[in-house]
């Protein structure tokens, strides 16, 4: 009886201990400290607050400006900065601001979707050419070595005049051109992983290749890939922005800034703001990519401290 009494007494006690809590999983921890790093550089913060204002300020362009950004107003021409016109009026009077916000809807997209391809191609051709090596990897390589004898605007030149001018032959040749930097990148993440511990279990498991590919040696090469497609993004707008002045990309009258800069190259003297502020556009633009890149670069690096 004495015995049955202690054994409901330490049963109460036992339930009336704090159970100890279920540790984060190991994804949430993997985000944590990168998370953290990241919240911690102003840098970063500072290109994602610019780049976020770009972003809206182009979505809600119509809200923002009551001008039609292709509306020719002959009487207005050229005229300065004012409350009305905040950067002023180009040779045909219309508006730049509005112009400038919507040509944002040309110029991001031009540079994400380029990107987007390059990552796609990129990662097929550094998958293949790193895990499987020998012949697969020889002509891959070879190929690279090939596109990167070419300067990358010089590439997307070659293969616009194939294809034809065009804003979409301008996103795809600028995903091409962007290919080789990506395959060579995924190729050497996959040549160090492949020889992990966890990629000959698998095989001696008799797990198909594609499986190893994308739930094994994926995972592992996803950070620098992060970090190289953020900085692509930027040098993609730029080189949208420069096959549009060369007139291969977006055609007028389409609001791009690549192109506002070439229809407004004759007159820097007469008015100069019609050039300063697409140029402005660009260059802050890049800048926020650029400061969100590289700490994206810090974040995620495994060698650096809190």
């Amino acid at each position: 009886m004495k015995n049955a009494h202690v054994e409901r007494a330490n049963s109460s006690l036992t339930t009336l201990q704090p159970q100890p809590q279920a540790a984060p999983s190991l994804r949430q921890s993997q985000l944590a400290l990168p998370l953290q790093r990241l919240r911690r550089n102003r840098g970063a913060l500072t290109g994602l607050l610019i780049l976020t204002v770009i972003v809206l300020a182009s979505a809600f362009a119509p809200l923002l400006t009551p001008f039609d950004p292709s509306a020719i107003t002959p009487q207005d021409r050229w005229l300065a900065p004012s409350p009305q016109h905040p950067f002023g009026t180009d040779n045909f009077g219309r508006d730049i601001f509005a112009r400038v916000l919507h040509g944002g809807r040309v110029s991001l997209p031009m540079g994400l979707i380029a990107v987007v391809i390059a990552i796609a191609l990129g990662l097929m051709g550094g998958l293949l050419a790193g895990y499987y090596g020998g012949w697969v990897d020889g002509i891959i390589m070879r190929c690279v070595d090939v596109m990167l004898a070419f300067p990358g605007l010089l590439l997307a030149l070659v293969i616009i005049a194939t294809l034809g001018p065009g804003l979409v032959t301008a996103m795809i040749a600028i995903g091409i051109a962007s290919v080789p930097t990506f395959i060579r990148v995924v190729r050497a993440g996959v040549l160090s992983a492949r020889e992990k511990e966890f990629v000959d279990a698998a095989r001696a498991l008799g797990v198909p290749d594609g499986h190893i590919l994308v739930r094994h040696l994926l995972p592992n090469i996803v950070s620098p890939v992060i970090v190289l497609a953020t900085l692509g993004v930027a040098s993609a707008i730029i080189s949208g922005a420069a096959l549009s002045f060369l007139g291969l990309g977006a055609k007028p009258p389409t609001p791009e800034w690549g192109a506002m800069l070439s229809e407004s190259r004759s007159y820097l003297r007469v008015a100069p703001w019609t050039t300063t502020f697409p140029g402005l556009a660009i260059v802050v633009t890049a800048l926020a990519i650029n400061l969100i890149g590289d700490g994206l670069r810090d974040a995620l690096d495994p060698r650096m401290t809190i």
